[in-house]
């Protein structure tokens, strides 16, 4: 089952817009783990996260998609089915 990594930061003005719609999925039941950049910073340079938001679909451990900024949720949904 696939799964994601959304990293984020308080500061973030997209990541403010996005966050709503992650935490939506997540309250539907998708496996969404939420992750603060500025607060995990070894995760994210071990993510190479270059900015946020990033949300990176996985299954397992296995990176499928990075995907770099807002999307709908929509597309979300895809990228998590």
């Amino acid at each position: 089952m696939k799964s994601a990594k959304y990293f984020s930061a308080t500061w973030c003005g997209p990541c403010k817009q996005f966050k709503p719609i992650m935490q939506e999925l997540s309250d539907e039941g998708y496996n969404i783990e939420f992750i603060d950049g500025d607060e995990n910073r070894q995760m994210a340079i071990d993510a190479n996260i270059r900015s946020v938001p990033t949300t990176l679909i996985m299954d397992g451990d296995e990176e499928l998609n990075r995907i770099v900024g807002i999307r709908s949720k929509e597309e979300m949904i895809k990228e998590l089915s």
